[in-house]
């Protein structure tokens, strides 16, 4: 009954089944794996965030460069304030405000962007309290340099004269005539008139949608996997049941050509009769 799993016909689907399931599940389980990467990456960021508040503020050069390790850490940096910039349309508390954003002079030469507040409303160089003069010691949260287009960073061009869209070296290099560093920082205690901007998580260490993009291919992909086993089933129950009717002789019979009446010939033309008058 079984011998139609020999024919080369069921070669191939058995070929392809053992092929199709193991890749399926394979590509499940590693899109599982990222998804717990995730999450993992979300819980360690969680408790940096929250140690990072206790610990000791460490030089910024000994934190540089930026990376999933140091953001979010408590860096230090003494120099003198510079430039001073406006970032337009960023959110506090649900509401839509600006940061006050002042380039700080190291000894270096090279300029550390300093987020000193944020106030709400339009960007608004007269509303922004003007830096402390002489040297300075700011401490606050390290960040990397933006990327327009993530965590909610906007990617505007033709702002106004003393404003910015996004904290980075590569757009602030632009507007100064000095060196700046590809890392920024928010004080912990905002300058009097501002509130403090609190520090992001990295950038891929939150339960964003693509953490949750990863689960739902998880989850096709073992959907997958599921139907390829249920179509072999399916096909091989199917097999089955037609050999059995075969053998009871309960498979439908295909008439002899040769019982076949012929309908194309032309019909006898009817019998003449002679009527004698």
């Amino acid at each position: 009954m079984y011998r139609f799993l020999l024919t080369p016909r069921w070669w191939g689907i058995n070929v392809f089944a053992l092929l199709a399931i193991p890749f399926c599940v394979f590509m499940g389980s590693w899109q599982l794996s990222r998804f717990e990467g995730h999450v993992q990456d979300h819980r360690s960021a969680t408790e940096q965030a929250a140690s990072a508040r206790t610990e000791a503020p460490r030089p910024l050069d000994r934190l540089l460069p930026v990376d999933k390790a140091t953001s979010g850490r408590q860096a230090t940096a003494t120099g003198r304030y510079a430039e001073q910039l406006l970032v337009p349309d960023r959110e506090l508390d649900g509401r839509s405000g600006y940061y006050v954003l002042t380039l700080l002079r190291t000894d270096s030469g090279k300029a550390l962007p300093v987020v000193r507040g944020w106030l709400p409303g339009t960007a608004d160089a007269a509303k922004a309290p003007a830096p402390p003069t002489g040297r300075v010691t700011v401490t606050g949260a390290l960040q990397a340099s933006e990327t327009p287009g993530d965590n909610g960073v906007s990617a505007q061009g033709g702002l106004p004269s003393g404003q910015t869209a996004v904290i980075s070296a590569a757009s602030l290099v632009n507007l100064v005539p000095y060196g700046v560093y590809d890392a920024w920082i928010t004080l912990d205690k905002a300058d009097p008139g501002m509130k403090a901007v609190p520090a992001k998580a990295p950038e891929g260490s939150g339960l964003d949608l693509k953490a949750f993009q990863n689960l739902g291919y998880t989850g096709e992909w073992f959907v997958f996997a599921g139907f390829v086993v249920f179509m072999w089933f399916r096909l091989l129950r199917r097999e089955v049941e037609a050999a059995r009717d075969a053998e009871l002789g309960l498979a439908p019979q295909t008439p002899d050509a040769t019982q076949v009446p012929d309908t194309t010939q032309a019909p006898d033309a009817p019998e003449e009769r002679t009527t004698t008058v």
